[in-house]
């Protein structure tokens, strides 16, 4: 049987257009920023010094300081963060200057592109399942792929290449997208991806081989971005389980091979449910040279606005 088995021929899969699709996700529901003078510092104030109430008042510092001396300030994210509608409000962090990088897995990627280019994102899985018809929507296949094929072509990273086509493109949502906010603010975004993981790579355009180099020219840009977080940074993983903590962890490895001693900074992951990875990869032992680290359990929609504004009202 073995003798017989042959990798399967794509060339011939079907793929749809995106406008047929119904969507779970609008920019008409994403988050806006609240009023720049209100000021939610008296409630955080009023909060309990105690467990969880401290330890995210002084997050919040860790952030804050980190920015007024100028140090990283990484976030890695999960595609539900997008999902979530959270993206405004990580742009204006970005624009301030106070969010230095990004750290995408590929659902990230997916999500973010197809805001930009329709306004909408996340599709019904179950339903489209059934018909096979799961992610094989022609626009998000061939646009990515095209634009991840250019980068393996001219040695940029993945993060890059789909920031640069949005803004080629002028895609009519690019106002909510963090792809194209960091090629228009300057802020390296890294995509790290899994083949077989995403559905772009189900498209008769997807090739192995361009994936892996542009996500590999992503992986060696995150170590650099890692070196950074030295004596002050501070690395926010929002909602990866497994991939971004695992990337972390080689990445922190590999700068601390180079000679980097890569200590005495900040971890913190904000998610629904504690998983192993984030708490240990990004957490416990990146932090074990000196430094800290804090868990914050929650839905995304609630803590991620709580903690942008306790940032923008503390500076």
């Amino acid at each position: 049987m073995k003798k017989d088995l042959k990798p399967i021929d794509m060339s011939s899969v079907t793929t749809y257009p995106l406008q047929d699709r119904i969507n779970k996700v609008s920019v008409n529901d994403f988050a806006t920023l609240a009023d720049s003078e209100m000021d939610i510092s008296p409630f955080l104030q009023s909060l309990p010094k105690i467990l969880k109430g401290q330890d995210f008042l002084e997050l919040i510092d860790k952030i804050v300081t980190a920015y007024r001396r100028k140090k990283a300030v990484i976030v890695m994210m999960g595609g539900h963060v997008i999902k979530c509608g959270l993206s405004p409000l990580l742009i204006a962090l970005a624009k301030q200057g106070i969010i230095t990088g990004f750290v995408f897995n590929g659902a990230s990627s997916i999500h973010d592109f197809e805001i930009a280019l329709i306004g909408e994102t996340s599709e019904d899985v179950s339903a489209y399942l059934q018909t096979g018809q799961f992610g094989m929507w022609e626009e998000t296949g061939r646009l990515m792929n095209n634009a991840i094929q250019n980068a393996a072509n001219t040695g940029i990273g993945m993060g890059e290449a789909l920031g640069k086509l949005l803004i080629e493109m002028d895609a009519p949502h690019n106002a909510y997208s963090l792809l194209a906010a960091g090629i228009q603010h300057d802020i390296p975004i890294t995509v790290h991806v899994a083949i077989g993981t995403d559905i772009i790579h189900q498209h008769p355009s997807a090739n192995g081989a361009a994936i892996g180099e542009a996500s590999f020219t992503d992986f060696r840009l995150l170590t650099q971005l890692v070196t950074q977080l030295e004596d002050g940074g501070v690395v926010l993983n929002f909602g990866s389980a497994v991939i971004l903590p695992e990337v972390f962890l080689k990445a922190l490895t590999i700068a601390r091979n180079l000679g980097h001693t890569v200590s005495h900074f900040t971890a913190a992951d904000f998610d629904m449910n504690q998983q192993y990875r984030p708490l240990e990869n990004v957490v416990k032992r990146p932090t074990e040279m000196g430094g800290k680290g804090w868990t914050f359990t929650g839905h995304h929609e609630l803590m991620i606005p709580l903690l942008v504004q306790g940032i923008k009202s503390r500076l």
